[in-house]
């Protein structure tokens, strides 16, 4: 959640809230969100319309995404939520969740670099986006949601992730499910070109980051922007493949929320660069949230004022 006053350029966050609910555990074999993910999810939403209401917001959007366009039971979530927190939910698609991703984290791009693809590995699905770039516009060229992220690929693979020959398994599968976004886009002849950049946001890539950065706790300011050399997420990579799940839920940049996750986005992202072999990416710490805001702020401005026709 993002609480944020709107200024002459951009925004100011007054209050901002996070936590980890899983809402799509179990989802891949069930279908359905399961009342234990549910629950910890209406508990967690809980404490932002608190949060909203001590803040005095006067305007909301509040959005869904993988998990719930995935489950059968997404309306009676719908409805749980309404009724026990007072948020209305909208189930965006996955084109506009790309957008999105893509309006919050455009600042970082380059515009001198013409082409960019930009990713959000989530936890029920990965977002990719294929752009047109400028000084002044971001022309989508292509979205696709890959209906894998950090928990169900988790889930699915279970200890078997912590193997070298199951790491590698994950990376294979993964590589095969964005041939057909290549296919369809010749990214790789852009690439050859040296036309293309890439940019990610996600809690992957943030905390690849903190860790090359060797930051004692994470930091925003320090980790967004910051360019991603792909050897060093290679060495990141094998340092937290080294490590056991003990290790890393004592890590102060991973936490025990993303000890079971953290290896899950790694394979994931490897995939996208051995695909994709550029030099380094630039970590975003904004997606989603910052393009609601942007998108809303966007809105009213377009909106006459009062007395206008």
């Amino acid at each position: 959640m993002l609480v944020a006053r709107p200024l002459a350029r951009g925004f100011r966050v007054i209050d901002a809230f996070s936590r980890i609910t899983r809402l799509g555990e179990g989802l891949a074999t069930s279908g359905v969100l399961s009342e234990d993910a549910m629950a910890r999810t209406v508990v967690a939403l809980r404490a932002c319309a608190d949060k909203m209401a001590r803040n005095r917001v006067t305007r909301v959007r509040l959005v869904a995404t993988e998990a719930c366009r995935r489950a059968a039971n997404h309306a009676d979530f719908a409805a749980r939520v309404s009724a026990e927190t007072g948020l209305a939910l909208d189930i965006i698609s996955a084109e506009e969740e790309a957008g999105l991703a893509l309006g919050g984290c455009a600042s970082l791009m380059r515009p001198t670099v013409p082409w960019a693809l930009v990713f959000d590995i989530g936890g029920g699905s990965t977002e990719l986006v294929w752009v047109k770039n400028s000084a002044n516009t971001h022309r989508v060229m292509g979205v696709q949601s890959l209906p894998v992220g950090v928990v169900t690929l988790a889930e699915e693979m279970g200890a078997r992730l912590d193997t070298a020959e199951g790491y590698a398994a994950a990376v294979a599968d993964i590589s095969l499910r964005l041939a057909p976004f290549e296919a369809r886009h010749a990214i790789s002849r852009r690439l050859l070109e040296g036309s293309v950049q890439m940019l990610g946001t996600s809690g992957t890539v943030t905390t690849l980051a903190a860790l090359h950065l060797n930051l004692e706790r994470y930091e925003r300011a320090l980790v967004d922007g910051v360019d991603l050399h792909f050897d060093d997420i290679a060495a990141v990579t094998a340092r937290l493949n080294a490590m056991n799940a003990a290790d890393r839920a004592r890590h102060p940049c991973i936490g025990p929320e993303r000890a079971d996750l953290v290896l899950a986005g790694c394979a994931i992202l490897e995939a996208m660069c051995r695909l994709w072999p550029l030099a380094s990416l630039r970590v975003a710490d904004r997606g989603v949230r910052e393009g609601l805001l942007l998108s809303m702020m966007g809105e009213d401005a377009r909106r006459p004022a009062l007395g206008e026709v």
